[in-house]
């Protein structure tokens, strides 16, 4: 069912041990949810777990607490909370556990930003909005916990990557406003400015140039795509991490609607991260192969051979540019 914030924010308070899922191969929001909601959950009293299936991305290993999240969900709870996902399938192995709660003993609950949210849980908080961290804040506002140092730095790691740096159509004032609610108690923008968008390896560095020297481009340049391969990963010394903002480099060519990453997760396996500019819906795209997200930016998996996947991905891309 559909829940409004201040009624989880109270069925949250009465917890006597909390699990917070995130979804695989984390971003920033996903992370930032977390760690805001389980510091809140510290503040208040409330035991709690952090959890998330995959390693955490290179670019966030440098965030407080980070080695807190977990793997598994082990001891017993009385809640399991989500955040920043929009489906059960999108916690990886931890889907079972969160789908095999028992439900007269543990209450689930589902918050999220994302226009796909399948509403999987008990309780459901859906609200289409820059990032879901925005949605966090004011829940944590509702639970009573205090807006420390440590709890504005974990939101404004998750508004500063899902905003992409307060750049996308879908910033608004309250964005703004709760950035400037989290400078005032004490997160440091430039700081998580330079690590989340401008601090990189040799290793990146030499992936970036060899990936950005091979973009096609298809439907009289609208759509453009880089392949990212594991040999290439491997030959530059990179980890699959690394590539986190790869494809915003073509979406701002000239010219471009569409812009795709096809990065190659395992053999016959693609990750695809979608972004459009104007009027291509990146949700509709990657929702063509059960994947999703949000209007500017989503993603799916797709599986075959290298060129089967891009004549694949580039017809469902052709609906969506007329």
């Amino acid at each position: 069912m559909e829940q409004g914030l201040k009624q989880i924010a109270e069925r949250i308070k009465q917890a006597k041990r909390v699990a917070v899922f995130t979804h695989m191969r984390p971003d920033g929001d996903a992370i930032g949810s977390a760690l805001a909601l389980c510091r809140a959950l510290d503040n208040l009293g409330i035991a709690n777990v952090p959890l998330v299936e995959s390693e955490i991305p290179s670019n966030l290993a440098f965030l407080d607490n980070v080695e807190k999240l977990q793997k598994t969900a082990e001891g017993e709870f009385d809640l399991f909370v989500t955040v920043d996902c929009a489906d059960v399938q999108r916690l990886g192995a931890l889907g079972d556990a969160f789908l095999s709660a028992p439900r007269k003993r543990i209450d689930t609950v589902n918050i999220d930003h994302h226009v796909s949210n399948t509403r999987f849980a008990k309780y459901n908080f859906v609200r289409n909005c820059a990032a879901n961290c925005m949605n966090i804040a004011t829940l944590i506002e509702y639970m009573g916990a205090p807006f420390d140092k440590k709890t504005a730095e974990y939101l404004l790691v998750g508004l500063l990557t899902d905003s992409g740096n307060f750049s996308h159509d879908d910033v608004d004032e309250e964005a703004f406003s709760l950035g400037a609610k989290l400078v005032k108690a004490g997160a440091d923008v430039r700081y998580y400015n330079y690590n989340l968008f401008k601090k990189q390896s040799k290793a990146r560095a030499a992936l970036y140039a060899m990936t950005m020297s091979g973009i096609r481009y298809y439907f009289d340049d609208r759509f453009a795509l880089i392949v990212v391969t594991q040999e290439a990963i491997k030959k530059c010394g990179a980890d699959k991490s690394m590539t986190e903002g790869f494809v915003d480099f073509p979406l701002n060519i000239d010219g471009v609607e569409v812009a795709a990453s096809i990065m190659e997760d395992k053999y016959r396996q693609y990750k695809i991260s979608l972004r459009t500019k104007e009027y291509a819906d990146a949700n509709r795209i990657a929702g063509t192969f059960g994947g999703g997200g949000h209007v500017r930016a989503a993603g799916c998996m797709l599986f075959g051979e290298a060129e089967d996947v891009i004549d694949r991905l580039c017809y469902a891309v052709s609906q969506y540019l007329d």
